[in-house]
């Protein structure tokens, strides 16, 4: 499979691309845990059906030590056992900020409530950040038909 467009080989791509990157980046450095952030992607991929960022987040998170059977729950992660009330409590937030389309009103107290009692001010705001990072990079992905499989962990710094 070809993609539509090169994303870099656009200069206004890669100028706005840029933005988007360095918001990523930012949220390294947030308190959120790194793994909740990889499980919130992956999510968030899965239900936009970015097989680029699917791949990509996959692989980051086994390269970074998560276990293949979390990995493969995440998908339903309501009926797995293997996921903590905070992780469940991101990956609602992340279900229903992805899908606000979906959802008269977007995301309900209910999500923000449990999110909130799980974490701080701080790291909320970064799990809304990585919602919204994630969100984009997908559309930029699906919009153009990027290929994957053959993503390698650190490929992108």
């Amino acid at each position: 499979m070809d993609a539509r467009l090169n994303p870099l080989d656009s200069p206004v791509a890669t100028k706005a691309l840029k933005h988007i990157i360095a918001a990523n980046n930012a949220l390294a450095d947030s308190t959120l845990p790194s793994a909740t952030q990889e499980l919130v992607r992956l999510r968030a991929s899965q239900i936009n059906g970015c097989a680029g960022c699917i791949d990509m987040h996959t692989k980051e998170a086994a390269h970074a030590g998560e276990t293949s059977v979390r990995l493969n729950l995440v998908a339903a992660w309501r009926e797995a056992k293997v996921f903590t009330d905070a992780e469940r409590a991101a990956l609602e937030l992340a279900e229903q900020g992805t899908r606000i389309a979906d959802a008269a009103g977007g995301v309900t107290d209910e999500a923000w409530a449990n999110a909130a009692k799980h974490y701080d001010e701080d790291q909320l705001a970064a799990l809304v950040c990585v919602i919204a990072v994630i969100n984009a990079f997908n559309r930029l992905n699906v919009i153009t038909q990027q290929p994957a499989g053959d993503y390698q962990p650190g490929q992108h710094g």
